[in-house]
């Protein structure tokens, strides 16, 4: 294969598994930060056994993020130079602030949150986490306002050759980015939201002793609230999303629902087996109007096919093939939206069970829930694939094509070698973190000590719980 495609699958795979981090990341210190809260409120032991118990998961899983997330912006310079000199003044600027403001500002709270808990004052202290929390959520906001440049390229003028920045304002309020954060922080606070529920479903089967059952009976409460609220809140500003795209990358919808040629009142496709090359239906399994109803809350109106999208690219941007992988777009997309609605279901059964008490009682629930752990990730993913794949052939849209950004230097060879190793190097991690999260997942909260893991907790404070 040449540098192009393997540089393409090298930023694929490396994005892929630095996102299965970022989600549980951003939601679930909002969670931690929350149980820090009720403890210092309370004074009760179990907010301060489940801040730690969740805590120390945290933490494993924000240490690998950072980790995979280090070789993302390093790619930008090694296979993408000419992306990177050609939108370098305006993409590199968000990259800059979030490294040297979000990122820097929850690192260091992170670590006083760790080494604090003996050393400052209870409030001090559980304001370090809640900086934690804004700190991460505006690291995924600078790193998202970077990320709607490339979907909706604004606030540049083309100079020497290349896109220079002529207002900062106009692309920090991109209305991509007033889509696209929202979408990805609840789908975020989901995932944190299945992952609790999940290894409390798993704690509750087991029911070793009283103190883990009373502990992962409020636990399971929170990640059943939390995850079905997320859930709703996905799906409602991921319409929102999708009517948007509508309008400023129609031929990536086109393609995820493999509507070949303009319609009205649009088809939604259930289930769709096409022929690329020819570009029609083999068989295919639609809902009349549909498609026009999510595009428009109506179910008449015009939704433009692959076909006319492709000739109207042509006049405007000259001659080129400007669809993108159908089958990889249109299948993604049904992943994204499956696992969202298995979640729904999921969410509102445990929701449910919690609010009448009786998650003890549902051993099918508690079953089917721990591997449940897995549906976010499975949107997640797909749901980034679908995103940049959908783009394609652009790696900014309308601007720039992703064939040429590519470095012109970097051999093929250069770019496999690189590839195998951080294949190998992230399954590794991944191995690493899935074994840690086990571990201490498993451990449960009868064994930790108050005085213990993530440091100790004020001797005066715990007084207070006595």
């Amino acid at each position: 294969m040449d540098s192009l495609t393997l540089a393409r699958w090298q930023f694929g795979i490396t994005t892929v598994y630095h996102f299965f981090f970022v989600p549980l990341t951003l939601g679930l210190v909002w969670v931690v930060a929350g149980l820090h809260t009720a403890w210092v409120a309370t004074r009760k032991p179990v907010y301060l056994k489940l801040t730690k118990f969740w805590g120390k998961l945290f933490l494993i899983n924000f240490a690998m993020g950072v980790v995979t997330g280090i070789v993302q912006e390093f790619q930008f310079g090694m296979n993408w130079s000419e992306y990177s000199r050609y939108v370098g003044d305006v993409f590199g600027a968000p990259l800059a602030i979030e490294a040297l403001v979000a990122f820097f500002l929850e690192s260091t709270f992170l670590g006083i949150w760790i080494f604090g808990w003996d050393r400052l004052s209870s409030k001090v202290h559980l304001a370090s986490i809640w900086l934690v929390a804004i700190g991460s959520n505006l690291s995924a906001l600078w790193i998202l306002i970077a990320n709607s440049f490339m979907q909706q390229p604004v606030g540049y003028a083309l100079r020497n050759g290349r896109a220079e920045m002529t207002s900062f304002l106009e692309l920090v309020t991109n209305p991509h980015v007033f889509v696209q954060f929202p979408h990805v922080i609840t789908g975020a606070m989901a995932t944190a939201g299945f992952f609790i529920l999940g290894i409390s479903a798993w704690q509750l089967r087991q029911a070793r002793d009283e103190e883990n059952r009373a502990a992962f009976t409020l636990s399971f409460g929170i990640g059943a609230t939390y995850g079905l609220i997320a859930t709703v809140a996905v799906m409602v500003v991921g319409h929102s999303q999708a009517q948007y795209m509508m309008r400023i990358q129609p031929m990536k919808m086109a393609a995820a629902e493999a509507l070949w040629d303009t319609e009205n009142p649009a088809p939604m496709s259930l289930f769709t087996w096409g022929d690329e090359r020819e570009r029609r239906d083999k068989f295919a399994i639609k809902v009349p109007g549909l498609l026009s109803f999510l595009a428009y809350n109506r179910f008449e109106g015009e939704v433009r096919g692959i076909k006319d999208l492709q000739k109207s690219y042509e006049q405007q941007y000259g001659p080129g093939d400007y669809v993108p992988p159908v089958k990889w777009t249109y299948w993604t997309f049904r992943m994204m939206i499956g696992a969202g609605i298995v979640m729904l279901f999921l969410g509102a059964w445990a929701a449910l069970a919690a609010f009448r008490r009786r998650a003890t009682q549902s051993p099918r629930l508690l079953a089917v829930l721990v591997p449940a752990i897995a549906l976010p990730y499975i949107a997640n993913s797909a749901g980034w694939i679908f995103t940049e794949m959908g783009r394609q052939p652009w790696i900014v849209f309308g601007l720039q094509k992703t064939a040429d950004a590519v470095s012109p230097t970097v051999t093929g060879g250069e770019v496999l070698f690189s590839l195998v190793v951080f294949t190998l190097l992230y399954g590794a991690l991944m191995a690493v973190d899935i074994y840690l999260l086990r571990k201490y997942a498993k451990a449960g909260v009868t064994d930790i000590n108050l005085h213990g893991a993530l440091g100790a907790a004020p001797a005066s404070a715990l007084e207070g719980a006595r």
